[in-house]
């Protein structure tokens, strides 16, 4: 199979397998967010003179009926491809014939896959924001539910204060809520339109109007100047990854605590049967696996945010094949986070606190007492602070 950028000469089969990667698979999620792209880009030729109306309409009926094949699973983008847009490009010159090869004009596959991306950022970011939001209101619901019973709160792991469901459940819900405005400005990056900057330098000669695409795609703002686009691949990427870091670490702390009181020896919570597994060897255990692999999944996200600022790093200015290998890092990382939401959101429901097996200790109410000597006595805070430790030892003492 020819490639696009093909000038007649062959290419190694080991530098093709090399060179294209994982691409021609981390691209499938990209076709529908080319086609809308390609065919903003293309009425926008049409409008400037540089694209016969047959010609545009042909390009669009073609590339729609592209994508719908794509979603029904016809066909998938091939390692010949290499990515999203020469796959496309090939079957619609298969498809329409001449015309077909038109549509490049004025684009690079560098703009091109940026304005794909960030399409698929902006759902990504709602869908994350949507799935942060589920269990924000799966957490109100179980301080509404449970939320009277009496619980331990903890400082350097050892009871401190009194507290309840509503107090831990709406800490963790306030956190989460606090995760999802942060993944909405992550939007901020990916409502940029790279399209017309071509392959970081613009295009000679043509009167692109990328004020026409940006309003078509429904970018917020064009990325000025062209010679920008490039030197923010990475930007938007990290941005979501590193707000999605936060997210998945409020998961984990909240794993952590469930983990806690899953155990025996505490006993604060039950879990049904369905929501636990088995052990291979020893016939009395149920495992709570949910919650510890959402406590591990935030390492995922850290390394991916690792990995996303070490391809950046010391680049210069310009396009780089290094970053073909960001996509990899963020997709796992927006499939991981999508995933733990959902599990999150469904599981939480099922969780019951055991209030039978909760007990609050004298020792959480010394703040209480100490303060309730000062409002009586008029005591110095350090003096009512004393006369508690005290008598509280005195008491542990006997």
């Amino acid at each position: 199979m020819a490639r696009l950028w093909d000038k007649g000469l062959p290419l190694d089969d080991r530098i093709l397998r090399f060179t294209a990667g994982e691409d021609h698979v981390l691209d499938e999620r990209l076709v529908a967010y080319d086609v809308r792209a390609t065919i903003a880009h293309a009425r926008m030729l049409e409008k400037q003179g540089l694209l016969g109306a047959a010609d545009c309409t042909a390009i669009c009926a073609g590339l729609e009926a592209l994508a719908s094949a794509h979603a029904a699973g016809e066909w998938a983008i091939e390692l010949a491809d290499e990515d999203a847009h020469s796959a496309l490009e090939r079957r619609l010159t298969e498809r329409i014939g001449e015309a077909g090869g038109r549509v490049h004009l004025g684009r690079s596959r560098n703009d091109q896959v940026l304005v794909a991306l960030r399409l698929y950022l902006r759902d990504a970011i709602d869908d994350l924001a949507a799935g942060t939001a589920a269990v924000v209101a799966a957490l109100d619901r179980m301080a509404a539910e449970q939320g009277t019973i009496a619980l331990p709160g903890y400082t350097h792991m050892q009871p401190a204060m009194p507290s309840s469901v509503a107090l831990w459940a709406k800490g963790f819900a306030a956190e989460l809520a606090d995760d999802r405005d942060g993944l909405l400005r992550a939007h901020t990056r990916a409502q940029q339109n790279p399209l017309g900057s071509a392959a970081g330098y613009g295009v000679p000669n043509l009167p692109l109007d990328r004020e026409a695409t940006r309003v078509a795609l429904g970018f917020d703002r064009t990325q000025e100047p062209v010679t920008a686009v490039q030197l923010s691949r990475g930007k938007a990427e990290a941005s979501l990854v590193f707000e999605i870091a936060l997210v998945l670490g409020d998961l984990g702390r909240l794993a952590s605590d469930l983990l806690l009181f899953y155990t025996s020896e505490f006993a604060y919570v039950a879990l049904p049967a369905e929501m636990t597994t088995g052990s291979s060897i020893m016939p009395q255990k149920r495992n709570p696996d949910v919650f510890e692999l959402v406590r591990g999944a935030q390492a995922t996200a850290t390394g991916a945010l690792q990995e996303i600022l070490g391809l950046t790093a010391k680049l210069t200015s310009g396009y780089h094949r290094d970053l073909q290998r960001l996509k990899a890092p963020l997709f796992r990382t927006i499939d991981l986070a999508g995933d733990v939401l959902a599990i999150m959101a469904h599981a939480l429901p099922n969780v019951r606190f055991r209030p039978e097996n909760i007990t609050l200790g004298p020792e959480l109410y010394a703040a209480e007492q100490a303060n309730e000597l000062v409002i009586k006595e008029g005591l110095p805070f350090r003096e009512a602070y004393r006369r508690i430790a005290a008598r509280l030892k005195d008491k542990g003492d006997r």
